[in-house]
């Protein structure tokens, strides 16, 4: 699979996802961390990334553009060290891999993942 992590996301989960075998680049490797929300949304979708972020105003972006791709996966945890935002990322791709290629936006607490089918109504 295919991830593009936001700032917010340790590059070090870039690095495991790679060491699994999946295709994951960071934003600040390639400078572009000052991007603007919609333009990293919109890189994610033209690339055919999963696009991984703390930030919840991607989940805004998505309901309002009626798109069905990029897949978001959305943690909203308070503990963002990399082992814990791989645990959880290894939960959800154990569990819905199939169906994070369908556009998919996933919302991540300590008490539960949520994942609901793109594009939102």
């Amino acid at each position: 699979m295919k991830f593009l992590a936001d700032m917010g996301i340790s590059p070090v989960v870039v690095r495991w996802l790679r060491e699994m075998g999946h295709d994951a680049v960071h934003l600040y490797e390639e400078d572009l961390g000052r991007l603007p929300d919609s333009a990293v949304l919109e890189k994610a979708r033209a690339e055919g990334r999963i696009l991984l972020t703390h930030d919840l105003d991607f989940g805004e972006l998505l309901a309002f553009s009626k798109s069905a791709q990029p897949s978001v996966i959305v943690f909203r945890i308070r503990d963002m060290r990399p082992q814990s935002v791989q645990h959880y990322l290894g939960e959800i791709l154990a569990k819905h891999a199939p169906v994070l290629e369908n556009g998919i936006i996933a919302s991540v607490t300590e008490r539960h993942i949520r994942v609901r089918k793109l594009p939102i109504d």
